[in-house]
C-alpha cells in the first residue's frame, strides 16, 4: 500500500450534505456508465427545471412520466420509493452526521432499490466517512487482487480482502480512494 500511496494522488472533495439527492443520482447510475448515467440524470432534472424535485413533488410522478426521461421502470419505481421515504421520514434529514456508519447502512437500505454499495458511496463521497470499506465493489477486488497478487475468490477473497484492509482503520475510505485510482494508471 505504501508504494500505491506514494504513486496515486487523491482528491478529497466536501459534497453537499444531501442523501436525498445523492440517493437519486445514484439509483439512475445504477449499473450504467458514467456518461449514460449523466444524460439521463440531466434528462430527469430537465423535468423539474434543472433541479432537484421535493420528494413530495416526486412522489405524486407516474412512473411512465419517470421513463420518458430514460429510466427503466425498474429504477422509476425505486426513484418514487425514495422520494416516499423522505416525505415520510423529513426528521431524520438532518440526523445522519449524528448516526454511525452501520445506523444509516441498516436505515437506507429498507428502501426498496437501495443496496448496502450505495449506501457505502454515500457515505464515503456525501458524508465524507473516514473508514468506509466497499468490500463488494468490483472496482475495489480488481485493485487488491492486482496489488496484493490475490488469486482467491468468492468468499475467500472478501475475507482476504477484510484482513488486508484492516491494517487500513480507521481510513480504508481513502485507501479505496486510492486503489480505485489506481486502476487509471
Amino acid at each position: 500500500m505504501r508504494e500505491l500511496l506514494q504513486s496515486v494522488t487523491v482528491e478529497i472533495t466536501e459534497r453537499p450534505d444531501n442523501i436525498y439527492e445523492a440517493l437519486l443520482r445514484a439509483i439512475v447510475g445504477q449499473q450504467l456508465s458514467g456518461k449514460a448515467a449523466a444524460t439521463i440524470y440531466g434528462r430527469f432534472l430537465d423535468r423539474y427545471g434543472g433541479r432537484v424535485p421535493q420528494p413530495e413533488v416526486l412522489r405524486s410522478e407516474e412512473i411512465s412520466d419517470l421513463r420518458m426521461a430514460g429510466l427503466s421502470r425498474q429504477k422509476a419505481s425505486y426513484l418514487l420509493n425514495v422520494a416516499a421515504y423522505f416525505e415520510d421520514h423529513p426528521h431524520l434529514t438532518g440526523r445522519y452526521r449524528d448516526m454511525s456508519d452501520e445506523e444509516i447502512i441498516r436505515e437506507l437500505t429498507g428502501i426498496k432499490g437501495v443496496g448496502r454499495w450505495t449506501v457505502e458511496m454515500i457515505l464515503m463521497f456525501t458524508l465524507n466517512r473516514p473508514d468506509v470499506f466497499p468490500l463488494d465493489d468490483l472496482g475495489i477486488q480488481k485493485a487488491i487482487r492486482k496489488h496484493y497478487s490475490l488469486t482467491e475468490e468468492g468468499k475467500e477473497l472478501k475475507v482476504r480482502m477484510v484482513e488486508i484492509a484492516e491494517r487500513w482503520r480507521p481510513y480504508r475510505s481513502y485507501a479505496s480512494y486510492v486503489l480505485w485510482r489506481s486502476l487509471d494508471q
